[in-house]
C-alpha cells in the first residue's frame, strides 16, 4: 500500500489555497503557494484549533483560536501563544496530481 495521498488535480488547485486531507490518524491541510507546495498538521500546537479555519498571509497560517502564527514551508511556530513547531509532511506531483506522504513527517523548522 502506498503513502502517498491524492490531493487534488495541478489544475484544481489554485495558488494561495489550501486543501484539507483526512487520514486515519492525522488531519493534514495541504498548501499551494505559487506553485510550491506544502503540508502540515492541520492542529494548532497551542490549543488543537483547526488550522484550516484560520488565514493565510503569504507563507503563514494564522490559528483562528488566539491569533498563532506558524510557517507553512517549515511548519515553525513564528509567535505566541504557540511555542511547539507544526509537523511537516512532503509533498509532491504525480502525473498531474498534488499527493502528499501522512507517513513520512519532515521536521524542517
Amino acid at each position: 500500500m502506498s503513502d502517498w495521498i491524492d490531493v487534488a488535480a495541478v489544475e484544481d488547485f489554485m495558488p494561495g489555497t489550501c486543501r484539507v486531507v483526512t487520514t486515519d490518524e492525522t488531519p493534514i491541510l495541504v498548501f499551494n503557494l505559487d506553485g510550491r507546495y506544502y503540508a502540515v498538521e492541520n492542529r494548532c500546537t497551542h490549543e488543537e484549533a483547526e488550522l484550516s479555519d484560520g488565514v493565510l498571509e503569504g507563507e503563514e497560517i494564522i490559528c483562528p483560536l488566539h491569533g498563532a502564527r506558524f510557517s507553512v514551508v517549515t511548519g515553525a511556530a513564528l509567535t505566541p501563544p504557540a511555542y511547539e513547531n507544526l509537523r511537516t509532511f512532503p509533498t509532491r506531483v504525480t502525473n498531474g496530481w498534488i499527493e502528499v506522504n501522512a507517513e513520512a513527517e519532515w521536521n524542517i523548522a
